[in-house]
Order: C-alpha cells, then structure tokens, then sequence
C-alpha cells in the first residue's frame, strides 16, 4: 500500500480544522452520525475558541481517481505560536505540508512562520486558498502573496472548506506531489515521538512515526534523551481513536503503550530505538523545552489549596510541557508557581482549572525568566541566577547585571496602520531589523523585542492601532542587558510581595503611580490613615493617602463644657496613633483579583 505523511499549517481561524473534517468525509474514515464539526478538536475550550491547542493525527484511507488505494496520515498541529515546538515535531513526521491560507485575510504571520520552518525541514508545500465562497474573498492578491512568501510561484488549489468545494482534489495533489516515506524496514528500530498523552487506564500513549524497521507488541524500546527502556504492550493506528495493530511498520503513524506512569519520562521530538540495538544517530531537531512565562496560581478561598494542588497534577499528566511548584505569599496564602510555553498556554491552564475543577483562582501578573548577576556575601561576582518570581531578586545593592529575554517578531499588517504600529513598537523598546513588501498594501515588519514588554498588553494594543488587521508572530532570540528594576509596593510601611514587580527604569515612575492610584480606590478606608507607597532601590518615588474613617465621638454630646468634647478628641487621637503603629491593612481578595487580571489577549 501506498503511504503519504503530511499536515496542515495555517493561521488561526483560516479553516485548518474544517478541512481536516472534510478529508475525514470524503475517506469516510468517521461514520456519518458520529461526525461533527471540528472533529479532531476534542477539547471544550479548542471547539468553544476555534483554536487547536493540542496535536492529533489521524489515518485515512482513500482510493485515488486511478484506482490506487492510499494511507493517508493527517498530523494536525496546533496553530498557536507558543505551541511552535509542537508544530516542528509533527512536520517532522511528514513529508509534505498543506499551507492554508484564508482568501479574505490574505498571508498573516503564523501563516509566514509555518511556511518558513516547512521549508527548512524540506517539506513539499502545496498552497491552498480557502473560504473562496466569501463574498470579499480575493484569491488572485492572496495567491501573489504566498509566491512572495515562498519564492516560488507554485499554483495554489482553490477552495472552501466549508462546503466541501475542491477538498477532493486538494487530496489528490496531496498523493501525486508529496513523496512516500524514505524508510528503510530492513533497518534497526527508529521512531520519532511526537506528541503523548495521558489515560487513566493504559497510562502514557505515545504518538509516532516509524522512521526505520518496524514495532510491535513485546519487544523492549528505549528513549534516547533518558536511556530509559520500557515492553511495549499495545501498538496500533490513530483512526483517530485508538486502533490496536500486529505492528507498525517503517513509514506508518501509530500509537504505542509500554506501561509508563509519568508522563513527564516521554520528550518531545525525542528518538525511540530498539533495546541493545546498534543506531547510527538520533532523529535530528530534539531540544528541551523550557517554559518561558511564569505565574503565581493562588486559591480565592484558602480552602482549596488541597483542591487547586490535585487540580494542577491532573492537569500535568495530560500536558507535561508547564511546570510547577509549591510557593507561599505573606499577601495571598498558600499557591503554587507555574511555567508556561506563552500566555496563551497560560490563560488556557488558568480557564481549565476554574472550569473542569471549579477553583476560583487568582493570578498574579506574570513573569519572563531574568538572568541576574549578584554579588555573593564575600563580595565577588557570582554566577547568573535565573529569576522568574520578584520576590526572589537579591537585595537590590547587590545586583551587578540584568539581562532579559529578546524576541524576534514578526507582524504582518497593511500599509495605512504602519504609522501607528511602529510608534507601538517604539514605545515597547523594539529595535527595528527590517520592512518588506509582500503586496502593493502589505507589509511584513520585523523586529527585536523585549519577551516582558509583549505578555501582558502588546496584542491588545497592537489590534487597536490596526483595527484588528495586523498579526503577530515571534521566536525567542537572546538575553541582553537592561536596565531593569524592581517595584515594590508598600502597603502602611510594608512590602506586600505579591504585587512586586520588574520593569524598566524609564517605566518605573508612571508604572508606580498608576498602581498606587490603583489600590487607593481598591483598599477601602480604616479607622488610620494608609499610605499606599511604591519603592525602587529604597527610594520612594509614588504615595498616595487613604485617609482614615471618621467616627464621630461628640455625637453623644448634647451641649455641656468644650473641654468635654475636647477631651473626647484627645482620646479619639491618642487611640488612633496607637492603631497607626500596631494596626495592619486588610486587603480585600476583589483589589488583588482586579490588579492582578491577567488581559485574556489572545
């Protein structure tokens, strides 16, 4: 039999998902009354945002105009840019790649991204101009767009994925211009892992493609990243429920269970041999995945420290690729801190646990890894510490060196919003790299950015000076030395450690005034006088007063002597002082949760 790897690679929303359930229709490899829209999106949140966030495969057969009969395996990828690790490994189980671009919105940056790494992994690309059934579609501009993209006027099908209109032939081309596999099956065991997941019964099922010789039930496998070996149990194909199998040979997608528990022993992109067999070298492309963006998850109600705790291990056995750790606030209790791929990653994280385990949660802002050289308590230069949580950074007397995280972006946008885009760009502290036309009216940009200057706002704002025209795209570059500082919020005399934060210098007096400005209408009124102040280096450099509640003690006094009445104020002054001095500020949970809402911007 015949067999073609491939996947679909597009921006969000351009119609990858309902493409794929037209390819599942037409090989009727899902039975009419099970089929629904966006088939492979199995996840509540993936159908509710249109968006994949976790890779699927699926194998299909289908039977060619010439007769032929055809494995087709479709590796879909998720189409989010702080997923991109996981879209280079399953391009890097196929050997071609459909580009899909959508003909009312033309090339976007996801769509750029996606097209370039297929081209360095030696992908067959075939362009395809969806949603032609739009009525201000314009194929032949978004055609000129993907030549200019590619460097390679190749002719792109054209059709809607809605209807169905040009499906069938978009899997023919896929047969007749992407090459079978180049395996060998006389070869020893060569595997690549490209995504897993976790079930309660079979443990760690693993996705892969068989690049050398063959797999089946009862042979012993090893990992190359850990050396650790395992029995396989159970082998089979993606159908796209699991499908149990003899084996699965050289060039095929399957599955494959061994009886691992821990999710977290399976790397992505890593190489699996066969035990003690000799191989020449690993399948290229592996690396470590590190989380770059850290928040702290703390429980509303202290009570469901317990709950939130089982909540997050749940959540890690199906997604290994956030971390986490346990971590305790003055402020805000017991909570744990959490590493994600983007904020994306994290808002999705953050939106299961409140929905599938029903924990209010409060987050706090989150946080790019820093590289800070501190003197040590003999006084030399140490090593570079990495820092994700504020409230870790040495003493600021003793800080050298700041570097932070850069990356390189890329926005795609039409020529009008140039104006307001670059002065973003200015105001974010990037540095400009260079401007290219793809069309008459659009422009690709690119540029060096600081990775903290982009987590919080920057697609918000980036969408509003472009009425939401421009898109956003970027991969990590490299750390650099800057000028940063940290904030601390002092709340009567103390520092309240969940609401420290790092920052330029240049941003660090508006930075403060805003949030103190901010908690003085949040925290409400005491029987003393608040000042709510902000700190950098040991100097203040914002305040604001939250004046005392007034109770009125002469309210009982009906006439009588003044010095009564003066009495009663002296005493009402004298208490207050002491309150002033032993008193502590109650913040209430609504000020944190208002404070500290993480922008849902993507």
């Amino acid at each position: 039999m015949n067999i073609r790897n491939f996947s679909i690679i597009a921006h969000i929303d351009h119609g990858k998902s309902t493409l794929a359930d037209r390819f599942i229709n037409i090989t009727n490899t899902v039975p009419d009354r099970q089929m629904k829209e966006q088939f492979l999106d199995g996840m509540e949140l993936e159908r509710e945002r249109g968006i994949t966030i976790k890779a699927k495969a699926v194998r299909m057969l289908y039977k060619s105009d010439s007769g032929e009969e055809y494995i087709l395996n479709l590796i879909d990828t998720p189409g989010h840019v702080d997923f991109s690790y996981e879209v280079s490994r399953a391009m890097a189980a196929c050997e071609g790649a459909i580009l899909l671009v959508d003909a009312s919105q033309g090339v976007e940056a996801q769509t750029l991204a996606h097209a370039h790494l297929a081209q360095s992994l030696g992908l067959k690309i075939i362009p395809v101009i969806n949603k032609i059934d739009l009525e201000h579609a314009d194929p032949d501009a978004t055609e000129e767009q993907i030549w200019e993209v590619l460097k390679n006027p190749t002719e792109a099908s054209r059709i809607s994925a809605k209807d169905g209109r040009g499906a069938r032939e978009v899997l023919e081309r896929v047969i007749k211009e992407i090459p079978g596999p180049a395996g060998s099956p006389d070869k020893p065991l060569k595997a690549l892992v490209f995504d897993s997941f976790y079930d309660v019964y079979k443990g760690v099922v693993i996705y892969t493609r068989v690049v050398d010789g063959a797999v089946s039930a009862g042979k012993y496998i090893t990992f190359h990243s850990k050396g650790t070996s395992y029995k396989v149990e159970e082998v089979g194909y993606l159908n796209p429920k699991l499908l149990k199998s003899d084996s699965i040979k050289t060039g095929e997608v399957g599955y494959i269970i061994a009886g691992i528990r821990d999710i977290h022993e399976i790397k992505m992109g890593d190489t699996i041999f066969e035990k003690g067999a000799a191989i020449d070298a690993p399948l290229p492309g592996y690396k470590d995945v590190n989380p770059v963006v850290f928040a702290g998850f703390y429980p509303v109600n202290t009570t469901d420290y317990t709950a939130l705790k089982t909540a997050i291990e749940k959540l890690n056995l199906t997604d290994s690729s956030f971390n986490f750790q346990g971590e305790t606030s003055k402020a805000l209790g017991f909570g744990f801190r959490l590493g994600f791929m983007g904020l994306l990653h994290l808002d999705i994280i953050r939106e299961r646990i409140e929905r599938e385990f029903n924990i209010p949660l409060i987050a706090t802002n989150p946080n790019v890894i820093y590289k800070v050289l501190a003197r040590d308590k003999h006084g030399l230069k140490g090593k570079y510490l990495e820092v994700t949580n504020p409230a870790d950074f040495p003493h600021y007397g003793d800080i050298m060196d700041i570097m932070e995280p850069y990356v390189l972006a890329n926005i795609i946008a039409p020529l009008p919003y140039m104006e307001g885009i670059m002065n973003l760009l200015k105001e974010k502290r990037g540095e400009h790299i260079k401007i290219e036309y793809i069309s008459t009216t659009r422009v690709i940009v690119e540029y060096y950015l600081p990775l903290s200057e982009i987590i919080l706002d920057f697609y918000d704002k980036l969408k509003s000076v472009s009425r939401g025209y421009a898109s956003f795209d970027y991969e990590p570059h490299e750390y650099r030395s800057s000028d940063m500082v940290k904030i601390e919020i002092l709340l009567h005399g103390e520092s309240v450690d969940a609401l420290s934060f790092i920052t330029h210098k240049t941003r660090a007096l508006p930075n403060s005034r805003q949030i103190c400005e901010k908690l003085k209408g949040l925290i409400p009124k005491h029987m003393f006088e608040i000042a709510v102040q902000a700190q950098v280096g040991g100097k203040i450099i914002a305040r604001e007063t939250i004046g005392a509640m007034r109770k009125d003690v002469l309210a009982k006094c009906y006439g009588g002597d003044i010095t009564r009445k003066r009495k009663l104020l002296e005493a009402q002054k004298e208490g207050k002082r002491k309150m002033k001095l032993m008193g502590s500020v109650e913040i209430p949970q609504e000020a944190f949760m208002s404070l500290l809402k993480i922008s849902q911007d993507k």
